[in-house]
């Protein structure tokens, strides 16, 4: 029993990975699932298809790898974060999909409540914005929309989770009823100084208490998976969302440290220490991780659409067969156009903050064509990215904040798309060697908490760099690109 199996359920998809003793990974199982759009600005997923997925490819990954689930010592849980289920208590279904922590549904919701004045005291325990995309507003809407929700929320029947709380509950035959703070700091009910579910904000909300689940450490005891899914019980010892196991996984553990992690979205979070620090640039004050007890802070920037983008030339666009062909297509783009996308296509996430906002592109000629609009795609990643670290920069004045960038995820392995943000925001990028670094945070949580993996100093010794981008573009085109994608914003917003 020297192995530990990651889950990694994730926005379009749900993967296992297997780590062997050293930490490197052994095995990857992938499947993706269907994704529902049931009105402009909806997004939901059939609850399901994310636990058949899961417990699909734990079984696909011990059979590639050859072993047997004797081998597996402990499971770690990392998740697509903010998406909101509710499920019977008894029957372990589903009341409704799963809404997404991209659904823009409660948006009049969330601007009712800022205008009745609620947001600062909200923003004070949950270091969040009054915004759709976090968990709260959505479970409301559930409890609002679905026939007798109310009265059985009320009744004790119904249970709130995000996904870990969901895949843990379900993994342990409904005996555990559990999150770690990462997720809880997600949902717009947790208090992240004082360590518990805010009575103030749910009470505002109306939302009945005895639907949340019991708030843990990040390595922790989350319960045994029952022995009838994969032949034996397995204890499950981490849980954090994915974007604060991308943390963990590239090992920003001291204040200063930063990452930027290209999914479906990006995320970018600067470890604070114990101090959870108030931007004063809408960006959001998080949990990064907690350990025996202790929070360690973060501020937050939110890029709704990052690798998504890519889908969308791939799916909606349908100008590219494979994400792989934007590079080849952005490096052989007319130099003379000038084409800027902002991909709002969810609204804005941070600065910003539009929910209402939506995509645009500017800039097209006659000549433009498939090669203009990939690099296009390419370039609002890392202008996105840019304008988060410039407000990470004036929150954290002083105080380090300009260290070299972490990236990982699926965009990052792009050489083209790496390389044009190290140019754009004019500071190093550094890729590692384990681009797994979400996964490998889960398993290191669990690894860590039953003593097969090394502690935080040893394991951040053992991160390893693949290659370092450097700035390379002349500074007046990168003003020029700059004060391009500026007005650009403005134009969307003000659209």
């Amino acid at each position: 029993m020297n192995h530990i199996l990651a889950i990694d359920q994730g926005t379009t998809s749900s993967r296992a990975i297997l780590f062997d003793p050293q930490m490197r990974v052994v095995a990857v199982a992938q499947k993706e699932f269907a994704q529902h759009f049931p009105h402009s600005g909806w997004v939901e997923h059939d609850a399901n298809d994310l636990w058949s997925s899961t417990a699909g490819t734990c079984r696909a990954v011990i059979e590639k790898a050859g072993l047997n689930v004797a081998d597996i010592a402990a499971i770690g849980i990392t998740n697509q974060r903010e998406t909101t289920l509710v499920w019977d208590r008894n029957s372990g279904q589903a009341i409704h999909h799963a809404i997404v922590w991209q659904d823009r549904r409660t948006a009049d919701y969330c601007a009712a409540l800022r205008a009745a004045g609620h947001e600062p005291m909200v923003r004070a325990r949950t270091g969040l914005l009054l915004d759709p995309y976090f968990s709260a507003t959505k479970l409301r809407w559930i409890l609002e929309n679905v026939e007798g929700a109310r009265a059985r929320a009320a009744r004790g029947d119904l249970l709130f989770g995000t996904v870990d709380s969901y895949l843990i509950w379900k993994l342990t035959g409904g005996k555990v009823h559990a999150t770690d703070a990462t997720n809880a700091a997600r949902t717009l009910l947790y208090d992240i100084r004082k360590g518990r579910w805010s009575r103030t904000i749910c009470d505002l909300m109306d939302i009945p208490m005895q639907m949340l689940p019991e708030v843990r450490d990040s390595a922790a005891d989350f319960g045994h998976v029952r022995a009838d899914l994969f032949g034996r019980e397995i204890p499950i010892r981490g849980v954090a969302g994915d974007q604060q196991a991308a943390t963990v996984g590239q090992a920003c553990f001291k204040p200063g440290m930063l990452k930027s992690t290209y999914g479906t979205g990006c995320f970018a979070l600067l470890n604070t220490g114990d101090t959870p620090v108030v931007s004063q640039n809408r960006l959001l004050t998080t949990i990064a991780y907690q350990l025996k007890g202790k929070p360690t802070y973060a501020l937050e920037g939110s890029i709704f659409v990052a690798g998504a983008v890519v889908q969308w030339l791939r799916d909606g666009l349908r100008i590219i067969r494979e994400a792989r062909e934007t590079q080849p297509l952005a490096e052989s783009a007319d130099p003379e156009q000038t084409v800027v996308l902002v991909p709002a296509f969810t609204g804005l996430g941070a600065p910003y903050w539009r929910p209402d906002c939506r995509g645009a592109i500017f800039g097209l000629t006659r000549n433009t064509g498939p090669a203009e609009l990939a690099r296009a795609a390419l370039e609002s990643v890392g202008f996105q990215t840019r304008d988060l670290l410039q407000a990470m920069r004036d929150d954290w004045a002083g105080q380090g904040a300009d260290a070299v960038l972490r990236v990982d995820g699926g965009m990052s392995a792009s050489d083209w798309a790496m390389q044009f943000l190290s140019d754009i925001i004019n500071a190093p990028v550094d890729r590692p060697d384990v681009l797994e670094t979400t996964a490998l945070g889960a398993a290191w949580l669990a690894g860590m908490q039953i003593g097969l993996y090394p502690g935080q100093d040893e394991f951040a010794a053992t991160w390893a760099l693949e290659r370092q981008f450097m700035p390379a573009m002349p500074e007046p085109l990168r003003q020029e690109k700059i004060a391009a994608w500026g007005r650009a914003v403005n134009a969307t917003l003000a659209f």
